[in-house]
């Protein structure tokens, strides 16, 4: 996993906003949140092994459809009854082969607990937030970012990528 550029106990002098956020992609790359100024931002923790793992069909749907305008960027996690025990790799075959992803994935990461990546500190704390504190409940909960980069909603891990509720938030 790539090393974050601060010191875990230091997020808040760090990042400020999601653009000054950094993380690992799947594919080895990275995913610069500065390059999505301007858009918004839908943030869902992921897993293979879940009952809500065909979500990622409604998530590559709502990416055709509003891609213009929204970045998609799941980071696949391992914190739910262990649902997602595949490595970067065999977590991509995975999500090409039976939903056709293309929009973004981050490297495994974990979202709860003492091991929260950076970047779900930073969501689920309104004290770097500025919007709310939440905790992440299951896999495929999401976060919206809007299009200056400040957490504007908390939607829950059964909401359906293509419901009405997302979509009037876009």
């Amino acid at each position: 996993m790539l090393s974050f550029l601060f010191p875990k106990n230091d997020l808040s002098a760090q990042h400020k906003t999601i653009y000054d956020f950094k993380v690992e992609a799947l594919d080895g790359g990275e995913i610069d949140f500065s390059d999505f100024k301007g858009k918004k931002i839908l943030i869902v923790n992921t897993a293979s092994k879940c009952g809500l793992t065909p979500q990622y069909e409604g998530l590559e749907k709502l990416h055709d459809t509003y891609g213009k305008n929204l970045v998609i960027i799941g980071f696949p996690a391992n914190n739910f009854m262990k649902q997602e025990p595949g490595t970067d790799k065999e977590i991509a075959s995975f999500c090409q082969k039976n939903y056709g992803v293309s929009f973004l994935m981050a490297s495994k990461i974990s979202v709860k607990g003492k091991t929260q990546a950076p970047i779900y500190t930073w969501l689920t704390q309104k004290r770097y937030n500025n919007f709310k504190d939440s905790k992440v409940k299951w896999n495929f909960q999401k976060y919206l970012i809007n299009e200056n980069g400040e957490l504007i909603s908390v939607i829950s891990p059964s909401t359906k990528p293509m419901s009405e509720k997302i979509i009037n938030l876009l």
